[in-house]
Formats: C-alpha cells, sequence, structure tokens
C-alpha cells in the first residue's frame, strides 16, 4: 500500500476530502519526524511506537578493496509495534 492507496482508503471511510486526508497525512509523518529529530519517541496506543535507537561504533569490512573501516555511534529511526497489532497480523496473515 502506498501513501496515496491510504489516503484514498481513509477519504473513502471517514467522507473526508482526499486533499484535506492528504494534508493530515502529510502533517502526522512530519511530525513523527520532527518528534524524532528531536529524539523523542512517538507512542500510538493500540498501533505501536516510532522510537530513536542507537547504534554503537563497530568496526566493518570493504570486501571489494578488503580494507577495515570505523562506522560511528549513530541513531536511526524505527517502529515497534504493539501486541494488538502483531497478534492481528499473526492471525491473518499465512
Amino acid at each position: 500500500m502506498t501513501k496515496n492507496d491510504l489516503i484514498i482508503e481513509i477519504s473513502k471511510s471517514t467522507g473526508v476530502d482526499k486533499t484535506a486526508v492528504g494534508k493530515t497525512v502529510e502533517a502526522f509523518m512530519e511530525s513523527v519526524k520532527g518528534s524524532l529529530v528531536k529524539n523523542k519517541n512517538v507512542y500510538l496506543r493500540g498501533f505501536g511506537s516510532f522510537i530513536v535507537k542507537k547504534r554503537a561504533k563497530k568496526t566493518a569490512r570493504n570486501i571489494s578493496k578488503n580494507t577495515t573501516l570505523i562506522v560511528p555511534e549513530h541513531y536511526i529511526p524505527a517502529f515497534k509495534p504493539s501486541k494488538e497489532f502483531v497478534a492481528k497480523v499473526k492471525l491473518k496473515v499465512k
């Protein structure tokens, strides 16, 4: 499902105009990104959490040049689904 598919589905189920739904979805995504940039997690009860994970410094290898390099400590965004979300997907996906 793409963002456009999501907007169309929400518009059909709520009766709200697609442009308004599109602006709302875009604003939601920008809010989540902004919070994660500020190192603030976003918790959506019953859906999941958008969190910031810390990756430790590590040594990596460039196989083609046979060299090693140090990858510094860094942060990445991640999503952790709620228990209810995981349970629903386990029951439906086969």
